[in-house]
């Protein structure tokens, strides 16, 4: 991943060193059990650990030029370690098999980028609800297919993207628990050259499960609900993102991202104020939901084991977990800043005379002995006047104006279906719905 859109802490997950440190963790976990059952000298496994400390960070270059001639990763780096460790380093990766250090390690990475996207989550969902209970009340219209349908408030749009990305955070622990497993189970899975208690003592160090029946690999099912998941919340992301953007429309103006001073819009048009934010997201929901695909094809994989996951893991791993931290803290301060008009609310609520409150006068008409059919026709016919006329003419005086109309209802009935706190009345319920609180 570019660092333009990197955050440091899930970008250190990634690097060789944080690699290199998971291979050597699981390879001297794995001989710490064998030396329990009595297959490695004990006082061998404990010198590992402690060469190991002694000799300081792994040198990635070094076991670059290895694997430049032995032509594989995992050989290059124990070839490394032997260097640095001694005679004691025979000891490591008895009965192991390569996908026993490589598919443990990427899983404890794609557990540990979970808890950091959680965590990214968690912040959101906070700033979600802080904003959301701020404009609880603040009117705003409702649209549908883009066009002005009925009254909402701000509070209930940022209420709702509290709710799925609350959802995201629950798929997301599934997620988790589900590529969380390691696999110490050697060529082709069946442990003839190791015992399972190995991989149970591995997999409680790592903060891993066992997984039940690896082959010689992990599943890659899982990995693929992982990374459906990553996608899921990348689309989410981008759904409130558009939100913004359409909402900073210069013929909408009802909020707008934040513009910092000293902050330039436009090469060209000094006056610009760009949604640039909101955009970047959308660009980066795509490159997330991108990775889906490989992760779902990466599925069906040969017999025992084969390598084709491999080279698109590589690429899928870091770069759909740092994309999307970057993206939800991006997103989090946007709407923590996020500059929000209530009196444009309230001017676009106004601007179509009063359109937004036709169906309740098509029900009162229902309830007032008139068909729904005829009382559809009678509201429409003034309501197209309005329409064609861009709001310069108002419903309510045209309804009280048809003869029609009045013939079933009173003008003091029409104008009490005009009331805008009658479509408020349940934002509390909702609230409490989406918060758990009265």
């Amino acid at each position: 991943m570019i660092p333009r859109y990197s955050r440091p802490a899930m970008a250190a997950l990634w690097t060789p060193e944080a690699r290199f440190r998971i291979w050597f963790e699981i390879e001297a976990h794995a001989t710490d059990a064998l030396a329990e059952l009595g297959v490695v000298p004990r006082d061998a496994a404990a010198r590992i650990w402690e060469a190991d400390a002694a000799a300081g960070p792994f040198d990635v270059a070094r076991i670059d030029a290895i694997e430049a001639e032995t032509k594989h990763d995992v050989i290059a780096f124990l070839t490394h370690v032997s260097e640095r460790t001694g005679p004691e380093a025979r000891f490591l990766h008895q009965g192991m098999t390569s996908s026993d250090v490589l598919d443990t390690c990427l899983a404890v990475q794609l557990a540990r980028a979970a808890d950091m996207l959680i965590a990214d989550l968690d912040a959101l969902l906070a700033v979600l609800k802080r904003r959301a209970y701020e404009h609880k009340l603040t009117p705003t219209i409702g649209r549908s297919h883009g066009i002005h349908a009925e009254p909402v408030t701000f509070g209930l749009k940022l209420a709702q993207a509290y709710a799925e990305f609350d959802r995201n955070r629950t798929r997301l622990i599934a997620a988790r628990a589900d590529v969380a497993t390691c696999a110490i189970s050697g060529a082709v899975g069946t442990f003839a050259n190791i015992d399972p208690a190995v991989e149970a003592h591995v997999a409680s160090k790592m903060g891993l499960t066992v997984e039940p029946v690896s082959t010689q690999v992990i599943p890659r099912d899982r990995h693929a609900m992982f990374f459906a998941t990553l996608g899921v919340i990348a689309s989410s992301i981008e759904r409130l993102a558009t939100e913004v953007r359409h909402l900073q429309r210069t013929e909408v103006l009802e909020a707008e991202e934040y513009f910092s001073p000293g902050q330039k819009g436009s090469s060209a048009m000094p006056h610009k104020r760009n949604p640039v934010l909101t955009e970047n997201l959308t660009g980066l929901a795509r490159m997330v939901r991108g990775y889906v695909t490989p992760a779902l094809e990466n599925v069906a994989l040969w017999h025992e084991r084969d390598i084709s996951h491999s080279s698109v893991e590589r690429y899928i791993g870091p770069d759909a977990t740092i994309t999307l931290d970057f993206a939800l803290a991006r997103l989090t301060g946007v709407v923590d800043k996020l500059l929000v008009y209530p009196a444009r609310m309230q001017k676009n609520l106004d601007r179509m005379g009063g359109l937004v409150h036709s169906q309740r006068v098509l029900l009162a008409l229902t309830q007032a002995g008139v068909s729904r059919e005829d009382a559809y026709r009678l509201v429409q016919r003034n309501a197209m006047k309005v329409w064609e006329s861009d709001g310069a003419l108002s419903l309510l005086d045209l309804l009280k104006a048809d003869p029609e109309v009045t013939a079933a209802l009173s003008p003091a009935e029409i104008e009490a279906k005009f009331d805008l706190a009658y479509h408020l009345k349940h934002v509390d319920t909702i609230f409490a719905r989406v918060f758990g609180e009265a």
